[in-house]
């Protein structure tokens, strides 16, 4: 093994990182005379960046006082009653994962995942969405949470009380699983064949490692993918919807928000927040 690739070598998955998200946080917050402001509970991950533009085109956005990110801002929306907060352009694996671990450490209980994706096999007519519950693990991040498996997997509580709920909205909602890659202009004939026969539905390229990472740490994240697309092979492709897809976005978003509501009580944004007493 000695002459092994890094990232096939045996991980210590009991070891704690030196490198803490808390960590960072303070010192960005530190060096930008930053408020040490929570998060809203419910935080979504917007990796287009449609959702972002949507709000701040529009004027529902406010930008957070407190994100000590170095490289994303945060947006908050009020949504049913509810507070998100949002994070564009978080597009891929690793950053998606990096986002995830500070927003955890910044008080968010539940991070949904609304990433464009392409079809492999038609479950409905475009645009529509697909409730990721498992997503095939073809990238590098995951590797680091879990140990080497075929798939990573919606936690099966969060899946079971969505099942239960009520997630219809303007287009069709799906279950089904994903292929996450970390290299979208591979997804050759053989990848795409391969993929097909696994009985996946869609190519993204989030999922896998966010579960991976909710597995690991005990978070709670749910992966969806709005199906947008066929690779761009035959014209007329990536029609999101309204707004760039950002209205159905933000709808399916309140859904699963109102399904999985965290039981941290919630306050206007960029606001100090408490945990709630039972």
């Amino acid at each position: 093994m000695s002459g092994a690739q890094p990232l096939l070598k045996p991980k210590a998955y009991e070891d704690k990182s030196v490198f803490q998200a808390a960590n960072l946080l303070r010192e960005a917050r530190r060096q930008r005379s930053l408020p040490d402001l929570d998060v809203p509970a419910v935080c979504l991950l917007d990796p287009d960046g449609d959702i972002i533009r949507y709000l701040i085109d529009s004027g529902q956005g406010q930008l957070h006082r407190g994100w000590a990110c170095y490289h994303t801002q945060m947006w908050t929306t009020d949504l049913d009653g509810l507070t998100v907060g949002v994070v564009g352009m978080a597009v891929g694996a690793p950053f998606a994962v990096l986002v995830a671990e500070q927003l955890a450490a910044s008080g968010a209980d539940l991070v949904i995942s609304v990433t464009s994706a392409g079809q492999i096999r038609q479950l409905a007519q475009p645009p529509y969405f697909v409730l990721i519950e498992r997503a095939w693990r073809d990238e590098g991040t995951s590797i680091h949470y879990l140990p080497p498996a075929p798939w990573s997997h919606l936690n099966p509580e969060l899946s079971q009380r969505l099942a239960q709920a009520n997630l219809a909205v303007g287009e069709p909602i799906r279950r089904g699983s994903s292929w996450t890659t970390d290299a979208p202009y591979r997804e050759t004939p053989t990848a795409i064949s391969a993929a097909t026969a696994a009985g996946i539905a869609c190519v993204e390229m989030e999922a896998a490692a966010l579960y991976a990472y909710a597995a690991a740490t005990d978070r709670k994240v749910v992966c969806l993918a709005h199906v947008t697309n066929t690779m761009a092979v035959n014209g007329n492709d990536f029609e999101k919807g309204t707004a760039g897809g950002a209205v159905a976005a933000l709808q399916v978003t309140a859904a699963v928000a109102g399904a999985l509501r965290p039981h941290r009580r919630d306050c206007p944004a960029g606001t100090s927040q408490t945990p709630a007493t039972s």
